[in-house]
């Protein structure tokens, strides 16, 4: 008797598909006591069923794609990691881009052919109706749609529905199950069904504690923990399959034949494609393709400089040696094409593709990718496009990939956002769709080179001498400090900077999002936020951080930038004997960061009350740095404050220093001086009665 297939996909990410289809795979083994198969077809989450089952297959999908041979009890067993449960399973390469090199039409065959060895094979086909996830919904009995209870994973859900029914898939094949069900939730079986337009078939009860045990412990949680609720949520569904004889009566329905729907979907846009596509990037595309091939192009070790220079030169050599293979005459004219498609081919290969050259040009501050197709840059403080671009989406995703992939950080539909930094200290923010429209956006802020000093800010005219020498007497005095200022306009520039100048005998405490200070002492603890695990667990945000701090014995605490309510817990350590501390806030105008930093504190939750949350910064702030970047792109500290206390329910600030802006040049740069107020800081008269010798001079204009 012939088997059946059953596709597991999803409306969305994050619905549970995945894990749903592990398990049901165990539970149709356990009923039947028959050996199931389950296959890995989500080529975007590639390697989470290893993670969810705790089983390595001997090969993977991609390597069972290319097989030449008969597909029999004894050629299968190449392939499968087997349970003792009796569950075989094949899993997608780790590798992404490993795992797009699938051939879908080298897995019909085996799909055809797999049903005379199995009663039932599950497949995890993803969430995406690619030319893989088609190929294995030609070959299914039945389709299961998981979806949760929430309207958004509903409407995602009928959207797949609709475009099932399209590609002339019977609607009495798709079968709705809902994941993750609690009872009293108002969104619930019958309000998904109707909007689905499809009742749901099976329900699977919330059990977040059992599956997150099961993940963390590599244990499918079927065979974890039997009596669970999630466990018995997918026993009813396999014996409400059974009873109702469904998958009998669905192997009658005529469905599309041959690869009709892959015709449907993918007909149009291959022909747009391959119509777009020049004999350049072809070329490329087929080198790269053979380069995945002949070797392991996962890079090795990050860490040692060395082993990727070794690399790097072998699969060079690799690459000329394809070259070599192909009819290259009409496309490489000389040397130059020859070393250009090289270098872009090794760029892509082991690399950040076309973003290398930028990363590479020290006058290029600042690269925003918006897409495949459009690659922005500053230089001199001035936006320009880039006529480079990159060849598709994937690609873009590919150097996200590559960029958070060694920091542990992870990027998907679940959390489309991420914050990370390259090897050299450069600041990397992405968002992936569907929260970017128009493909994934990158923003590099990239790391000089050199530690700034004062002296380069002095000379680059962000400053003057007086101003960094009055600075430097603030920093070693105490004062607490709070550098402000609008997105670039160089506050991590300027924090830096005034962090060198704390004595190298003190013990700094740095808390940061994403790790970018730099300074030149060697006693500096340098602490980083930590995002949540796939289970949403063991999150450690900044708050969290600066608690810490307070128990490490620090001399100097740095928070890299106060945004929430760990402001309330700076403001405490600088009013408990940790004076000297130093963070940035993103405001305007020194008034404007008063303003904002009561706010962020309200964030806290503590309820306090608006006075005495003023009366806490007037008491913990002693001054204020402003930061601006100007029209022309210079960045200019625009002010030096002094907080002065508290007056009533006014906060009184003193600037001491500021830049006041006369005009434009010919060629479009700001004309204008700083200029000293003439006003003499408070704490100057108590550090001369302390022996300090600060110089009066510091306070008048030359």
């Amino acid at each position: 008797m012939a088997g059946h297939i059953i596709s597991i996909i999803g409306g969305k990410g994050g619905v549970g598909k995945s894990q749903f289809a592990a398990n049901l795979a165990f539970a149709f083994a356990a009923e039947n006591r028959q050996k199931t198969l389950l296959l890995d077809f989500d080529q975007k989450a590639s390697g989470d069923q290893n993670l969810i089952t705790g089983i390595r297959s001997k090969k993977t999908i991609k390597e069972l794609s290319e097989f030449s041979g008969a597909i029999d009890p004894k050629s299968i067993n190449l392939f499968v990691g087997m349970h003792k449960a009796g569950v075989h399973y094949i899993g997608m390469p780790n590798d992404r881009t490993t795992a797009d090199q699938v051939d879908a039409e080298g897995l019909g065959k085996f799909l055809k052919a797999v049903t005379s060895l199995y009663a039932v094979t599950i497949i995890d086909v993803g969430s995406e109706l690619n030319e893989l996830a088609l190929k294995a919904l030609e070959y299914s009995t039945m389709i299961s749609i998981v979806v949760t209870p929430d309207l958004l994973a509903a409407n995602q859900s009928k959207r797949l529905y609709t475009e099932l029914a399209t590609l002339l898939f019977p609607k009495e094949m798709i079968q709705i199950v809902m994941n993750q069900y609690q009872k009293g939730h108002p969104v619930g079986p019958e309000i998904v069904g109707r909007q689905i337009g499809k009742p749901v078939f099976g329900v699977v009860p919330r059990d977040d504690q059992t599956c997150a045990r099961a993940l963390s412990s590599s244990t499918p949680l079927y065979t974890f923990a039997k009596n669970s609720p999630f466990a018995q949520g997918v026993v009813d569904f396999v014996r409400k399959l059974k009873q109702k004889n469904v998958l009998a009566s669905l192997e009658r329905l005529k469905k599309p034949e041959g690869t009709a729907a892959s015709k449907n979907k993918n007909d149009s846009s291959s022909s747009s494609s391959r119509a777009g596509k020049d004999p350049w990037t072809e070329l490329k595309s087929r080198i790269h393709k053979a380069l995945v091939e002949e070797m392991d192009m996962k890079k090795q070790d990050d860490s040692d400089p060395k082993a990727q220079i070794i690399l790097r030169e072998k699969t060079k050599k690799l690459v000329v040696e394809l070259l070599g293979k192909e009819d290259t005459k009409s496309l490489l004219k000389n040397r130059d094409d020859m070393n250009r498609i090289v270098k872009e081919i090794l760029d892509e290969a082991l690399g950040l593709g076309p973003l290398e050259d930028m990363l590479a040009d020290k006058t290029i501050s600042e690269i925003m990718v918006v897409g495949p197709k459009k690659i922005y840059y500053e230089q001199a403080g001035k936006n320009k496009r880039s006529e480079i671009t990159f060849t598709n989406d994937r690609q873009v995703l590919n150097v996200i990939e590559r960029i958070v992939a060694p920091l542990g950080r992870r990027i998907d539909e679940k959390t489309p956002y991420v914050d990370a930094r390259l090897a050299d200290g450069s600041r990397v923010h992405a968002i992936i769709p569907p929260c970017a429209l128009d493909g994934g956006t990158i923003t590099i802020r990239k790391f000089p080179e050199n530690r700034l000093t004062y002296k380069d800010l002095v000379n680059f005219g962000s400053m003057t001498q007086n101003m960094a020498d009055f600075l430097r007497i603030s920093v070693e005095a105490h004062k607490n400090m709070v550098v402000s200022g609008g997105t670039g306009s160089g506050k991590t520039t300027l924090i830096n900077m005034l962090g060198g100048f704390i004595p190298a005998n003190e013990r700094i405490i740095t808390c940061e999002d994403s790790a970018e200070l730099d300074f030149p002492q060697d006693h500096v603890v340098r602490l980083e936020t930590k995002p949540p695990s796939l289970e949403g667990e063991g999150a450690v945000d900044i708050r969290c951080l600066v608690k810490q701090t307070l128990r490490m014995k620090p001399d100097r605490i740095v928070v890299g930038e106060c945004r929430g309510g760990e402001t309330l817990d700076m403001l405490q350590a600088m009013n408990t004997g940790h004076d000297g501390s130093l963070t940035t806030v993103h405001s305007n105008t020194p008034r404007d960061c008063m303003s904002r930093l009561e706010t962020l504190v309200q964030y806290a939750g503590a309820g306090i009350s608006p006075k005495a949350i003023k009366e806490m910064i007037a008491s913990a702030v002693h001054m204020v740095v402003q930061q601006s970047r100007l029209e022309d792109g210079s960045r200019k500290i625009m002010n030096i404050t002094e907080v002065g206390g508290l007056q009533g329910e006014v906060i009184t600030l003193q600037d001491i220093f500021v830049y006041k802006q006369e005009g434009m040049s010919k060629q479009g740069k700001i004309i204008g001086k700083f200029m000293a107020t003439g006003f003499i800081p408070k704490f100057i008269e108590s550090l001369e009665k302390k022996g300090y010798k600060v110089p009066r001079g510091l306070f008048k204009n030359d």
